[in-house]
């Protein structure tokens, strides 16, 4: 009979339920979660390990007409927020876990998202540079948003 009272499957479900968004909730504030919706470049150094990447930026070139989300994440609004919660999760995993390398390097499909933005604010560049065969912005101008 306290069987039937205490449905256990259902109060398991409901306990790890109440761990994960309590711990989750957590974590968010913690973090400052809602700061990554947003474009503001501090955002992205609320990870110590990014500050060095956010300090090159504000002393290199771009910094006046771009900020992190211009060139890290692609200009149609789904796409932007699908990258943004993709590189979410790679960070805090591997901010969390410590498993990154000292020197914080893109990931091939972030180095596609790059480019792309490249050509979106530079298309007439482009055009007029591929008429002579394909380039990649990214391979000559790979410090170009951050000063080594």
């Amino acid at each position: 009979m306290l069987a039937h009272l205490l449905n256990l499957p259902a109060l398991a479900l409901a306990t790890t339920l109440g761990v994960v968004a309590g711990l989750g909730g957590y974590t968010f504030v913690f973090a400052k979660g809602s700061s990554y919706a947003s474009d503001a470049p501090a955002a992205c150094a609320n990870c110590h390990v990014m500050q060095s990447r956010y300090d090159s930026w504000r002393s290199g070139p771009h910094h006046a007409a771009a900020v992190c989300n211009d060139c890290h994440t692609p200009a149609s609004p789904a796409a932007k927020y699908l990258v943004k919660a993709l590189n979410g999760w790679h960070h805090s995993k591997a901010f969390t876990s410590g498993d990154y390398p000292d020197v914080i390097l893109l990931r091939e499909t972030s180095r596609a998202v790059v480019e792309g933005q490249c050509r979106h604010c530079h298309a007439d560049v482009v055009a007029s540079m591929e008429a002579g065969g394909a380039v990649s912005c990214v391979r000559c101008h790979d410090s170009v948003g951050h000063l080594r």
